[in-house]
């Protein structure tokens, strides 16, 4: 810790003076303001829909649980993500050859016109057309954010000395990591007032933000034009990333009598296809003369370190983010006599422990880490989290808010106190040439953690689901006088359709159950089935064992990141910690 302090005041009084002489005292909080709101807004935008998509859907005509219509569901949901992921590492290696600000100013200009098309053409275009173009115009959306994800830390990192760096990472993540909580609970909000708000939202920011970009931000670190742009390298990576992202994200349907999509041939060839040619691009970069991204930064172990912790904390954040949304939805919010179209807003409301604890922590974490180093806070933060993770394991399907509360609060805090240090500890590791390419791989690393954590951890829960669910949802039917035959029928339906129906506000029984079926019955038997107990408590036992697996494998990924995060710097780190 004496190394890591005495490292950041040298670079302060070396580098500190020429900043404030160029640009003035307050550039880095200029700086910091700037890319705060602009990571805030693009990673809102990345989850506000995630609550609010049963108001979009209704307010364009459209059900997305028809066949046909959940690729719509998943594209509009997942689009803007999978996007971010795809050319951030490029955008970041473009950034480093052509300036970090003016790519960050183009990205907020895309971002800006791409929100105002969605909100003019959510009043103009409705059914699937309105969805298919929503869905377009949010891809080049995600462009935009990729070009805000790919600069905001690289130019804090070129703004802030390194012992203020952990601060200022501090208050950046919570814009970055908080905005995608965040935007739970607006998008639940603007949905119940009036569902065009959503896309609204993000207009008047986007335009301030790209405004305030282009007049304030200044280029710190020199471009390096002379260098060559990997072609080959950017093309063999975006489309790996292009097809393993689309192959998982199908891998969530079912296919033929499976719940899942795994034995899709059209998933096994995307997954196999992006890994072949992931290794092509570990190849072309081994041997091109100015890689894309220069794999030998993964020899400095601060930034191998960080990476893995990074990929493995986002691939659990991002996992239970979204399984506490539909256990809230599902289960825990109809046995309290919450209707399944007001479960999205409350689930959003219930989940503020988590926001809460993030935002506590994040930025007293990020100053605590200048002054004593950022290991400890990231290896205990870590630990937190996996001790949530198995306490969560532990309570029934409808626990009492109260302790459900203090976990997911203190999992928050967790999470806050390992991601500032864990930023400002791998960025500062890098030389400063290469800052915005690692800005970029950072910001893919986290992206496509989110992707696979969610198929992951969706998949572990329908297959803890599939073993007991058929049988319970058989018995549960016959008891309310459905015939055999029509019992057996729905009973073998994926539990996909089930969950994806909770999980967008509808009432599940009413979506698997024929309309004829449902008329046919006596009063009370149909009463009973749409009510909102009848799925959750014949759903509860399957689902809690589902959920269980996906804790303790959270637990374990968080478990092995607070390892990477106390992997020992080598001699060679340290001596280049003691130089900066």
């Amino acid at each position: 810790m004496t190394e890591y302090r005495k490292g950041a005041k040298e670079e302060y009084d070396t580098n500190e003076i020429k900043r404030e002489q160029k640009f003035g005292a307050h550039y880095k909080w200029i700086a910091l303001s700037n890319t705060t709101l602009g990571a805030l807004m693009a990673s809102i935008d990345g989850s506000i829909l995630i609550i609010s998509l049963p108001a979009i859907f209704n307010g364009l005509g459209v059900n997305p649980l028809v066949t046909g219509n959940i690729d719509l569901l998943l594209w509009l949901l997942l689009g803007y993500t999978i996007m971010s992921s795809v050319v951030v590492v490029t955008i970041g290696r473009l950034s480093d050859m052509f300036g970090r600000v003016k790519l960050y100013n183009l990205g907020f200009a895309i971002f800006a016109i791409a929100s105002t098309l969605i909100y003019i053409s959510s009043y103009l275009i409705a059914g699937d057309t309105g969805v298919l173009t929503i869905t377009l115009l949010r891809l080049v959306q995600g462009l935009g954010g990729a070009f805000l994800f790919a600069n905001s830390v690289a130019i804090l990192t070129d703004a802030f000395p390194a012992n203020e760096r952990g601060k200022a990472m501090g208050i950046n993540s919570i814009a970055f990591i908080g905005g995608s909580l965040i935007g739970l609970l607006v998008g639940g909000f603007l949905a119940a007032i009036d569902w065009h708000l959503i896309f609204m939202i993000s207009v008047p920011v986007g335009v301030i933000g790209a405004v305030w970009a282009y007049v304030a931000l200044h280029e710190i670190a020199s471009v390096q034009k002379d260098q060559k742009f990997d072609i080959l390298g950017n093309a063999t990576f975006a489309l790996s990333i292009t097809l393993l992202l689309i192959a998982i994200t199908y891998g969530l349907l079912p296919y033929g009598a499976s719940t899942t999509g795994w034995g899709n041939p059209f998933v096994e060839a995307g997954i196999a296809a992006g890994l072949l040619l992931l290794l092509a691009f570990v190849f072309i970069e081994m041997r091109t003369v100015a890689p894309m991204f220069k794999l030998a930064l993964f020899r400095i172990r601060a930034f191998a370190g960080g990476s893995l912790s990074l990929f493995l904390s986002a691939m659990s954040r991002g996992g239970l983010q979204f399984m506490l949304v539909i256990w809230l939805q599902g289960v825990w919010l109809p046995l309290h006599g919450v209707s399944f179209e007001n479960t999205p807003l409350q689930a959003a409301i219930l989940m503020a422990p988590l926001i809460i604890g993030f935002l506590a922590a994040s930025p007293l974490s990020g100053y605590l880490s200048d002054r004593y180093g950022p290991k400890p806070f990231m290896t205990a933060g870590m630990l937190i989290n996996a001790v949530g993770f198995a306490v969560l394991a532990t309570l029934p399907a409808d626990f009492s808010y109260l302790p459900f509360a203090i976990i997911i609060l203190v999992m928050g805090a967790g999470q806050g106190m390992f991601n500032s240090p864990n930023t400002a500890w791998t960025m500062s590791s890098v030389p400063p040439e290469y800052r915005g390419v690692s800005s970029g791989m950072r910001a893919t690393l986290v992206n496509v953690a989110f992707m696979f954590s969610l198929v992951l951890f969706f998949s572990l829960l329908i297959a803890g689901i599939s073993v007991a669910l058929p049988s319970a949802l058989y018995n549960g039917l016959v008891s309310q006088n459905v015939s055999p035959s029509v019992a057996m029928r729905v009973s073998q339906l994926p539990p996909t359709v089930a969950l994806f129906a909770a999980f967008l506000g509808y009432n599940p029984m009413k979506t698997i159950i024929p309309a004829n079926v449902l008329v046919s019955l006596p009063v009370v038997n149909s009463n009973t089935l749409l009510g909102t107990e009848f799925f959750p408590n014949l759903i509860s036992k399957p689902f809690i064992d589902g959920m269980q697996i996906v804790l303790y494998a959270g637990a374990f990924m968080a478990l092995i990141a607070a390892i990477a995060s106390a992997w020992p710097s080598g001699m060679r780190e340290k001596k280049e910690e003691r130089r900066r």
